[in-house]
């Protein structure tokens, strides 16, 4: 099975996509991991990616799509995969579809995360990370021990600007605009599936994984 994860910025993309990769014992696969993974690692690709980090400059399509198809070819990829963080465009998605038809492969279910905007802003807005370790916190649902202390390496905790209300609101309408055109490409190509996102990520989690064997 070979499932693709969309949804907004505190939607849970991330802790459900693992959540998944357990459950139905797939690959998870995200793009962010794989360009970070490429960087530490000082690959040939990585060294091309850090080149356009160190500019300030995006990371191009073109590498992030060379870096799938090494990523494709992996052992672990052969019984599916969940995919988190890519596509974001029509563009990708295409692009997507090419790389896995060369393998004889297809996207099988396409999941939307749909969470409200003030879920979202309650999730986000809240959050806490650690200067010193990347430790993530959360002022309500995982609030750490001492306040403003980190449980695992007593760092400083802090709320990034991306985190801050109107930022958030601004992300937000960003994502709905560009979204927009890549769910009714799965739409159309009758794989998508909304799910809500607002209640607790186990509740969430069981919705997806009883929508997800009605695909094996």
């Amino acid at each position: 099975m070979r499932i693709v994860l969309l949804g907004p910025p505190g939607a849970g993309k991330g802790t459900q996509a693992k959540a998944m990769a357990r459950e139905l014992k797939l690959a998870h696969i995200s793009t962010g991991d794989l360009l970070r993974q490429n960087v530490a690692q000082a690959t040939n690709l990585g060294l091309e990616a850090k080149d356009y980090m160190n500019k300030g400059l995006l990371v191009p399509d073109s590498l992030v799509t060379r870096m799938l198809e090494e990523r494709f070819a992996q052992p672990d990829v052969k019984n599916g995969f969940i995919l988190d963080g890519y596509p974001r465009t029509i563009n990708q998605a295409r692009t997507l579809d090419s790389i896995l038809a060369a393998r004889a492969m297809k996207i099988d279910v396409v999941f939307d995360l749909d969470s409200s905007e003030p879920v979202i802003i309650q999730r986000l807005s809240g959050r806490l990370v650690c200067r010193k370790c990347g430790a993530l916190f959360h002022k309500t649902n995982m609030p750490a021990k001492t306040p403003g202390v980190c449980d695992q390496c007593q760092g400083e905790l802090y709320q990034r600007d991306d985190d801050k209300e109107e930022t958030i609101k601004k992300r937000l309408a960003v994502y709905r605009k560009e979204v927009a055109a890549l769910l009714e490409y799965y739409r159309s190509a009758k794989i998508l599936t909304t799910i809500s996102a607002d209640e607790d990520a186990q509740a969430v989690l069981k919705k997806i994984i009883e929508t997800a064997k009605k695909f094996r």
